[in-house]
This record gives structure tokens, C-alpha cells and sequence, in this order.
């Protein structure tokens, strides 16, 4: 079975000498880049609503169990169903057991990440269960039969005449280039499954603890359709979403917006408390919540990085992110792509197997300082890589870093170590690029550039004393 890492290696390899992909996918988050700027002008102080924003989910996260008893009981009071999971498993199961009392043939989906992490479509497909995801990019990814490419635009790596092909292959629909006409494909098509669904599944945006709702955003109408038509609605959500009052919603979701699409505010906003009322002429008649922790506990028991939890899932820190510009989504083999999923997965996944994640980064910083909620992305990378060689103990690695740590320390063993290295470069040479080349894995994507003539500190002692 290949390795987390090893499928990273092939994936980036393949990834990065498509050019034209690559270029595709540069001019496109340049785009957003832009509206987003001109979105962030809006705000009177654009930074200060970061501020805010953070500290709204640092309460959350400081005070994460009182929060959830508080939306759960609020939630019960108005007849919800509450599901504690403390894997993804756990979460599946009793997913499962709904459907199979209602006896469950159809489902559709409104965009949800979470059920992505815990895998529940191909369970529910091994179960006997046609399951249809309503948004757009996570239907056309679904036809593709490929996991989605970014957490907010699942198909953003696709061009018209891909979506085009895969309609006209996968729901018979003919050929066409127009945007508006391949919506108006997929609209036709999911209407009908939307009245035949006996099961309605969503995310969750936010989880108001005050009110006993769940806050739903999204640019389709889709989500409003999936949570209200069917008889059971199930929303399955990572217990990190909640925050303290409905009042905190005034911010989050001006933020969430602009973070994540350059969107002043995304176009459908909806707050579902319950199953359908007495006094309400529609809705569900069953409501579900499954709060997912599937090791989030493990990370805010991490007192330096505890703060990845305030992550509302805009987006933005892929779309700054140099390397997820270059290699794409799924590369990173991960439910959550880009800076955010090389925090989280090796806390969610394990540490070890997905270290390499943390590596596979500039640290140029342009994650930290684009997140709405001001997650110390950046620094966080740098913190797993520690982690991870503390962990193992006694890696090669450690032992040349403390090495080099010992020399660089130390002027005069520095400045000896000068004609050792000319000497190894001059040994190096003759084997550069063949098998036996001890560097190889390095200089096969990077130029070793040769030591220069003098040392810069040959150079300044020469010149000083030319200036005597």
C-alpha cells in the first residue's frame, strides 16, 4: 500500500510540470486575490474585524464545554436529536441507524467538509444508498469520482469543457461552454432529486450556543433545499464550530465571506433550530445534529496550537499559499488542503505519517496574515516539524541539524570548515546526476550552486586591510 508520503511525492511531481494547470490555477486565485482587496476596503477597519473575530473563537474554544452542553440542551429543547461522536466511526454508525429506520434509499447533500473527513458517501453507498451531492463543484467532482480539490471551490481546477464532457457523459446533457447553461444542467437534474430524497445531510458554518441553531452559508440555494424538503434532516458538524451568541454571527459572517470568496456577504444565510414546529408549515420533521470530534479534543489539548480550532473554513489561506498554487489540492491526500490542512492533519491523522505536510511549505507567512481569525499558521508548520523529530527521537536529521548548529556557534570552526567544503564540492561533481550521486534527490528539482571564489569574509579582511 503506498505511503501518505510517497503518493505526496508522486502527486507533486506530476502536478508541478503541467504548466498549463498550473497557470490556470495562478490566474484564477489572482482573480479572487483582487475582489477580495476591494471587498476588505468596505470595512472601516478591516483588521480590527480580524481581531474581533479571533476573539470570538478564542472564547469559543477557551470555554468549548460549556458551549456545547449550553447548544446541545437549547437544541433538545425544540426536539433535536444530538449525536456525540468521538470518531469519525462513531459518527457513520449513527448516521446509519437513521437512515435504516427510516429505510432510507436517497440522499442529498449540501456541502459538508466534515462528512468528507469521516467518509460517510462511500459508506452510505456500501449500505445501498444513492447519495447526491447539490453543490455544484462537489457534483461535478462526484461524477468525476474524485474527492473535492479545495474545501470551498471543489472544482475549481476544472475548465468549462472538462464539466461539459463529464454532463454529457455521466446525466446525458448536451455539450456547451456557457456557465450559466452547465448550472442550469445540474439544476434540472437535482430537482427531482431533492423531491425524491428521503434524507437531507449538511455542515455547519456555525453552531450558536446561545440559541440552539446551526448557521448555514452558502451562494446556491442548495443547502436551504437539502435541510428543508426532505423528511429527516441530519447535519454533522466538528464540535470547533461553535461560538458563544448570536450577536458573534454580526462578524463571522462579514469575515467568512470576504475571507472566502471576496463576498461582502455570501448570497443564502439560513439558522435552523429544529425539526419543523406545530405552528411551521415546512421543514423536517426529524432534525439531527452529530457533533464530531474525531481527535479535535486531542488538539485543544494542545495549549501552542489549540488556536488552529478557531478555523472557520474560508479558504484563504489556500488561495494566498505559493505552494498550494503550484502543486493543487489533491496533492495533499488530505480532506483539508493548503496551510490549514498541513496544521490540522497531522493532529487529526497522526503525526509521523503526515509530517511531511508541515515540510511542504514556503513559511513565507502569507497564510498567517491572510486567515480572517488570525491563526498563527505559519509558525504552527514550523511547530510540527519540531514535533515530529522530537517524536521519532534520534533521526538523522536532529543529529545534522545539531551539527550544524555546533559549527555555525563557533567563528573559527565555521571558517575551517570553508576548504573542507570546497574539497567536497570538487568530489561531488564527477557524480552529479548519475546513481551513485549522494545529492540527488536534492539537485534533481534544484541547481547546487558552486562555492564562491573567496568567502565574504576573506573578502572584508581583504579589503579592510586595502583601506589601511
Amino acid at each position: 500500500m503506498t505511503s501518505p508520503i510517497e503518493k505526496f511525492k508522486a502527486d507533486t511531481q506530476a502536478s508541478t510540470v503541467d504548466f498549463d494547470h498550473r497557470k490556470w490555477m495562478q490566474t484564477a486565485l489572482k482573480g479572487y486575490e483582487n475582489t477580495r482587496g476591494g471587498v476588505e476596503e468596505s470595512f472601516g477597519d478591516f483588521e480590527q474585524a480580524k481581531r474581533t473575530g479571533a476573539a470570538i473563537k478564542w472564547e469559543a474554544i477557551e470555554n468549548l464545554d460549556t458551549l456545547l452542553e449550553e447548544f446541545a440542551q437549547n437544541l433538545e429543547a425544540r426536539g433535536t436529536k444530538i449525536c456525540w461522536a468521538s470518531n469519525g466511526a462513531e459518527a457513520v454508525d449513527y448516521i446509519l441507524r437513521v437512515a435504516e429506520n427510516h429505510d432510507a434509499k436517497k440522499v442529498i447533500k449540501s456541502k459538508c467538509m466534515t462528512t468528507e473527513e469521516i467518509h460517510l458517501n462511500p459508506a452510505m453507498e456500501k449500505a445501498g444508498m444513492e447519495v447526491v451531492e447539490s453543490d455544484l463543484g462537489e457534483f461535478i467532482v462526484q461524477l468525476r469520482k474524485e474527492d473535492p480539490f479545495h474545501f470551498v471551490f471543489p472544482a475549481m481546477h476544472l475548465k468549462r469543457d472538462k464539466i461539459s464532457q463529464i454532463f454529457e457523459q455521466e446525466i446525458g446533457s448536451q455539450p456547451s461552454d456557457d456557465p450559466e447553461e452547465l448550472t442550469m444542467i445540474a439544476r434540472r437534474y437535482m430537482r427531482q432529486k431533492y423531491c425524491e430524497a428521503d434524507i437531507g445531510i449538511s455542515g455547519a458554518n456555525f453552531g450558536i450556543a446561545e440559541t440552539g441553531m446551526i448557521s448555514i452559508t452558502e451562494n446556491e440555494g442548495n443547502a436551504r433545499l437539502t435541510t428543508s424538503l426532505p423528511k429527516v434532516h441530519i447535519a454533522v458538524m466538528g464540535i470547533e464550530k461553535i461560538i458563544p451568541t448570536l450577536d458573534d454571527l454580526t462578524i463571522m459572517l462579514p469575515l467568512l465571506g470576504t475571507a472566502g470568496a471576496g463576498q461582502w456577504l455570501t448570497c443564502y444565510n439560513s439558522m435552523i433550530g429544529g425539526p419543523r414546529q406545530p405552528d411551521e408549515i415546512d421543514g423536517p420533521e426529524e432534525f439531527h445534529v452529530v457533533l464530531v470530534d474525531n481527535h479535535r479534543t486531542r488538539l485543544l489539548a494542545d495549549p501552542e496550537q489549540r488556536d488552529a480550532l478557531r478555523c472557520i473554513r474560508c479558504g484563504a489561506c489556500l488561495n494566498v499559499c505559493p505552494i498550494f498554487k503550484n502543486i493543487g489540492g489533491h496533492s495533499y491526500g488530505t480532506t483539508y488542503q493548503g496551510p490549514i490542512g498541513s496544521v490540522i492533519t497531522p493532529h487529526l491523522r497522526g503525526l509521523q505519517p503526515y509530517k511531511h505536510l508541515s515540510y511542504s511549505s514556503s513559511l513565507c507567512g502569507a497564510c498567517s496574515e491572510t486567515c480572517p481569525v488570525k491563526i498563527d499558521l505559519h509558525h504552527h508548520l514550523m511547530r510540527n516539524r519540531r514535533d515530529a523529530v522530537v517524536e521519532k527521537g534520534g533521526s538523522l536529521e536532529r543529529f545534522a541539524m545539531r551539527q550544524f548548529a555546533r559549527v555555525m556557534a563557533r567563528p573559527k570552526l565555521y571558517r575551517s570548515t570553508e576548504g573542507l567544503m570546497r574539497l567536497a564540492e570538487k568530489c561531488w561533481r564527477p557524480l552529479k546526476g548519475k546513481k551513485a550521486d549522494p545529492l540527488k534527490a536534492w539537485t534533481s528539482t534544484r541547481n547546487l550552486a558552486p562555492p564562491a571564489a573567496k568567502s565574504f569574509h576573506r573578502q572584508w579582511k581583504e579589503k579592510q586591510e586595502g583601506e589601511k
